[in-house]
Parts: structure tokens; C-alpha cells; sequence
């Protein structure tokens, strides 16, 4: 054999081991990466010998070339074996002859490698044929042709899924925690019964199935064994899983590195766990958020310590950075609502050097004035926090001016999914009509507001719900001396849902309403109004409500709703989406004097990291005009 004939013979040989150990079933490697691998383009060597080229691409080269390959097999099975078949990927070495010796071991080894190939889909007993014909004439191809029957893809029998260790000694014992970490660990299982089988699909559930363990609070779980078998006569493959859990980490300690001027008791507090608790995925996830939540620092990391000798005394090691202890805050924007706005803010992270953050804001704009202040604890046990804020805002609208202050002193809870806010408050209203008319009123009384969610994502929802509802009760006093009771609720519901083929829907409902106890009044800031960008489009900010001397006021009842289908514009451009739209809605006096406005248009949606950029285009049928909305965010 020349040197050149030797080169040849080694480059075949490392072939031969690149498709080697394709038939392992219970491995991680072998076929499972050899599909998972990057497919080699087929090439072809020019020179005095020949190449092994796909018939497409003998019809583009030189009829000098030496080898045609036909594949006939499903598509799908046909662009894995082109991928992965030595017979093929021998096109992509350059080189210039190939004795006749090697190509008969490649054409005598291609049935077994197809076989292998086959396995990781599931095909465990497929026909193969290969048949080599000689060119007719000098310059002709040698054609080989390569028939492939899958037959049927093989199907799960049955999966024996067992865990010892921990995990399974805990389970014996009734613990509570690792009964429900088991059963629902069983229930994720992916591969049912009677499912295909492949390569893939088994070396995925595997992983996630282990993960699933870790993120349990079992951080060092692995697998003792499992494999794959597989029964020709049935065409069945039987699965045997055996993990060992591990111990159970426990929490026992949380340090905490980067403080500087913040309180590491504080970090405790958001904890909110006791001692013992086990130290899952989720709770590193949730106290990871519920730092960063809280406003204080600026770069957060939440991880455990996967000491197996330390298990059941864990720790939980945080590293942060605090946020600047002040920070001054201005911006200038538009909205479809109030006009072109400009403002200054101002937050203090640690008032005077106590655990307690202040934030105060003043806002100029077209249509709205506001300062808006407050000061608060930071989080204590529980996620309780106590406040005192104040505002004081000039509203106008298109029939009048409202000028509210409100003083409030109160105890808020903010949690992964709920948040509370008890408070008490004074009010006072002052409200001016364009003819002139003035009246007032001041309310004090006792408030509840609270918002539950359940989202998918709490910025770009797109499957869940929210509810925000308010209640409050008090005693108020008006400018003619009318002097009462009263009370106030208010609720708003809406909700995500997908609707397949890309479609996603959105409906909201609004509804709210005074109680009024005999010469009592409430301050104007307290009733309803009903119009703008997240109430009734089509009609202007707080322009649908009562008449009241010849000036829209507001309502002792307000009721809204409103329906939206969206998709994306372009599959290659998922974050801008298309909508439509139909809203309805009113304020009155009373529920049955309330006549919905309806409004229906067409809108924009760009679904930036911050929020839904939305731009729409509505109708009022009552006016019967046309009105541009646009704002950035969802109301909660």
C-alpha cells in the first residue's frame, strides 16, 4: 500500500470510530449525541480518485466522479442517516484514491451502522438492504443503493421508577414533604405507558427527572441505575429508573455578603422562613426575588451550599450589592390620559439612618399636578411593612378641575402572588366646574386594598388572571354641612388566556360603587368616572359620568368592560403583535340609570422587557369620533 493508500486507511478508520457505540440504550453518549451533532456538508475530492456524493449533488458536479449514493427511507430517518452514515460522511475527506478493499468494509459495515442509527429513533427491528452496481461505461458512477424499512416505532411497556435514600426513608414515615415530593415526582414522569420510544425523549426525561429531585431540596440526587430493554417479539421497551435522593438539605443559616449600610435583619425578615425548612428551588428562586423586590440592592444571588455533610444544617449564602443609599429621579413623557408630563423623584433608602426608605415625587403635567410622598419600614416579619404617605393632586378634566389631598397612615404586605395594604385616611376634595360652580367635601375612614395574582409572567402575561378589589368604610362632611356615613367597594378582573395558532385573548371586567347613608357626601376624588386608555376607549380621560350642572361629573356606580383578541404580526417578529378590541362602560348615580358607551378599534403591541407598549386606535360610538390611546404597562 503507497503512503498515500496508509493516509487513506486512517481516515477511514477514524470514521469507522466516530460510529462506533451508536446501539447503547442506557448511556448518555453514543447515539443520543451522534444525533444531536452538527451534520457534516457532503463534499466531494477531486483527483484521480472518487467521492461519495447524494444524487442532487451528482447532477451539479463532474461526470468523472466516482460513487452516486441513493438513500430511499422516510424523510425524516433518510436526513439522519445522510447525516450520520460513514458511507456518506466519506465524501467530506479529501483524498486522492481509495482501494477497492475499504470501500467493500464501508458497503459490508453500512447495515449494522443503519441498524444502530435506527435504534436511537425507536426501530429496533428494521429490513436494510444495500446493493452496489458498477458503472456501465469509463466515467460512470458506481451507484450504491441503500433501502431502508423502519418498520413500526417501538413502544413503552412499562417503567419501573423507584428512589432510595432520603427521599424514600422520609416517604416510609409518613413525613408529610416527602410524601408530597414523591407523588408528585411519580406523577411528572413523561414517558407513559404506550408512548414511542426514542433516544431523545429518554435521555430528557432522565435529566428532568433528576432535576426535579434537586429543585426538591435533594441537591445531590443522582441516578443508581437505569437502562432500557427491549423486547423484539412485543416491540415494546420495558424502562427501569432507580435514583438515590440524597439527603434533604435543610435550612440552618443564611449568610449574607455586601452589606454595607442596609440591615442584615432585614434580610432575614424577607426570608420569612424558619429554621428547618427545606432549602427547595423554588424558595432559593422566590427570596432571591423577594430581595430584589424590596428595592435596596441592586445585584442580587441567592445559592446553597451542597455540603452532604451539612445537610441538615444547610446554608444559604447571599451575595448582593446595595443600591445607592439616594437617588434622584427625573423623566419627561406623554400620555394619551393627561398630555406631555414632566417629573423629579426622589428616593431615600434609609431615612436618617433607620431601617426605613422615603420616596417622594412631583409631577407637572398638561392636565394632572401632583406631589406624591411616602415613608415606610423596611420589610419586617411576614414581608410587613408600616407607612405614612401623603398626596396632593390637581386633576382636569373636559367639564371640570379637582383638587384632592389625602393623608394616610397604614401596614402593607407584599407577597409573591397577593398584595395587602390596610390603612386609614383623611381626604379632602375641592371640585370646580367650567361655569364656576365649587363644591367640597372631607372623609376619613378605614380602607382595605388587595391584588391576588396568578400570571404566567407578571410583566407580558399571557395566560392567568388578577384581581385588585377595595373596600373602605367612613363618616364625611360636605361644604353645605351635609354630614353622614358612607361606604365604598370597588373590584377589577381580568384575565389572560392563549387560544392556539398563536391567537391570545383578554377580558377585563370594572366595576365599583359609593354607598351613601342619609346627607352624607364623599369627597369627588372617591367616586367613579369611566373613559381613557384602561377604561373605555374611544372617549377621553374621565370624560363618562353623570351630568351635573351641565358638566360631566362622577358617578356613585361605575361599571366597565372589555374584550381583546391578539396575535403577533410575523412569526420573525413575535414581540410586535396586532389587536382588536371592543370596550363598553359608563358612570351614573345609580346602576339602573348607567348606559354603556361603546367603544371598538384596532391597536399595536410591542411586547417590551418592561411591559406592553400599546398604541390604539378607537371608536366612540356615542361621540362618534375617533381617539389615539396610548400607554406602557398593565393595570393591576
Amino acid at each position: 500500500m503507497t503512503w498515500r493508500r496508509a493516509a487513506t486507511a486512517l481516515a477511514l478508520a477514524a470514521l469507522g470510530g466516530l460510529g462506533a457505540g451508536c446501539a447503547s440504550l442506557s448511556g448518555g453518549a453514543g447515539p443520543a449525541a451522534a444525533a444531536s451533532a452538527a451534520p457534516a456538508p457532503a463534499a466531494s475530492a477531486a483527483g484521480d480518485g472518487f467521492s461519495l456524493v447524494t444524487p442532487q449533488e451528482y447532477e451539479q458536479q463532474s461526470p468523472t466522479l466516482g460513487v452516486l449514493i441513493e438513500i430511499q427511507a422516510p424523510s425524516a430517518l433518510k436526513a439522519l442517516l445522510e447525516k450520520h452514515l460513514d458511507l456518506v460522511r466519506l465524501g467530506s475527506i479529501s483524498r486522492d484514491e481509495v482501494d477497492d478493499s475499504e470501500w467493500a468494509r464501508l458497503i459490508d459495515a453500512a447495515p449494522a451502522q443503519v441498524r444502530e442509527l435506527l435504534q436511537t429513533e425507536g426501530y429496533f427491528a428494521p429490513q436494510v438492504s444495500i446493493e452496489r452496481t458498477a458503472g456501465r461505461a469509463q466515467g460512470q458512477p458506481d451507484r450504491v443503493q441503500l433501502q431502508v424499512e423502519p418498520g413500526e416505532r417501538a413502544r413503552i411497556g412499562r417503567v419501573t421508577l423507584e428512589v432510595e435514600g432520603a427521599l424514600e426513608r422520609g416517604h416510609a414515615a409518613s413525613e408529610p414533604y416527602a410524601r408530597e415530593t414523591l407523588n408528585s415526582w411519580l406523577a411528572a414522569w413523561p414517558l407513559a405507558q404506550g408512548s414511542e420510544f426514542r433516544n431523545a425523549t429518554w435521555g430528557d426525561a432522565k435529566a428532568g427527572a433528576l432535576a426535579r429531585l434537586r429543585a426538591a431540596g435533594y441537591a445531590t440526587a443522582t441516578w443508581v441505575g437505569t437502562g432500557a430493554q427491549v423486547d423484539p417479539e412485543t416491540n415494546t421497551v420495558r424502562l427501569f429508573l432507580v435514583a438515590d435522593s440524597g439527603p434533604l438539605f435543610r435550612l440552618g443559616s443564611i449568610e449574607i455578603e455586601g452589606l454595607v449600610r442596609q440591615d442584615s435583619q432585614t434580610l432575614l425578615n424577607i426570608a420569612g422562613v424558619p429554621r428547618g425548612t427545606p432549602v427547595s428551588e423554588t424558595f432559593l428562586l422566590d427570596y432571591q426575588e423577594r430581595i430584589q423586590k424590596a428595592g435596596l440592592f441592586e445585584n442580587v444571588s441567592v445559592t446553597l451550599d451542597p455540603d452532604v455533610n451539612q445537610a441538615g444544617q444547610a446554608r444559604v449564602l447571599v451575595r448582593l450589592r446595595e443600591a445607592p443609599l439616594q437617588v434622584y429621579t427625573t423623566g419627561l413623557g406623554v400620555s394619551a390620559n393627561t398630555g406631555p408630563r414632566a417629573s423629579v423623584e426622589h428616593t431615600w433608602r434609609r431615612v436618617f439612618g433607620y431601617a426605613a426608605s422615603s420616596r417622594n415625587k412631583v409631577e407637572w403635567g398638561q392636565k394632572r399636578q401632583f406631589w406624591e410622598g411616602e415613608i415606610s419600614t423596611h420589610p419586617a416579619e411576614k414581608q410587613y411593612r408600616s407607612l405614612i404617605g401623603g398626596t396632593v393632586e390637581n386633576l382636569e378634566s373636559d367639564s371640570d378641575t379637582v383638587l384632592s389631598q389625602r393623608l394616610r397612615l397604614g401596614r402593607t404586605q407584599d407577597t409573591q402572588r397577593i398584595e395587602r395594604l390596610y390603612f386609614v385616611e383623611a381626604e379632602r376634595s375641592r371640585r370646580t366646574t367650567n361655569l364656576g360652580v365649587r363644591t367640597s367635601a372631607l372623609a376619613l375612614s378605614l380602607n382595605y386594598h388587595g391584588v391576588w395574582r396568578d400570571l404566567d409572567s407578571v410583566v407580558l402575561p399571557t395566560q392567568g388572571f388578577t384581581f385588585a378589589g377595595q373596600g373602605g368604610v367612613g363618616r364625611s362632611r360636605g361644604s353645605n354641612a351635609d354630614d353622614g356615613n358612607f361606604g365604598r367597594a370597588y373590584l377589577r378582573l381580568t384575565g389572560y388566556l392563549p387560544l392556539g395558532r398563536a391567537w391570545y385573548g383578554q377580558a377585563r371586567i370594572e366595576a365599583g360603587q359609593v354607598f351613601l347613608g342619609d346627607n352624607a357626601v364623599v369627597p369627588d376624588s372617591l367616586k367613579f368616572r369611566a373613559g381613557g386608555d384602561d377604561s373605555v376607549r374611544g372617549y377621553s380621560f374621565r370624560s363618562l359620568g353623570p351630568q351635573v350642572n351641565g358638566a360631566v361629573g362622577s358617578g356613585n356606580v361605575m361599571y366597565t368592560a372589555s374584550v381583546e383578541l391578539a396575535r403577533p404580526f410575523l412569526a420573525s417578529m413575535p414581540a410586535l403583535w396586532g389587536a382588536v378590541f371592543v370596550d363598553a362602560g359608563n358612570a351614573a348615580d345609580s346602576f339602573s340609570a348607567l348606559k354603556p358607551a361603546v367603544g371598538l378599534g384596532v391597536g399595536v403591541r410591542w411586547r417590551s422587557p418592561v411591559g406592553p407598549l400599546r398604541i390604539d386606535w378607537a371608536w366612540g360610538r356615542e361621540v362618534r369620533q375617533a381617539r389615539l390611546h396610548f400607554s406602557v404597562g398593565i393595570a393591576f
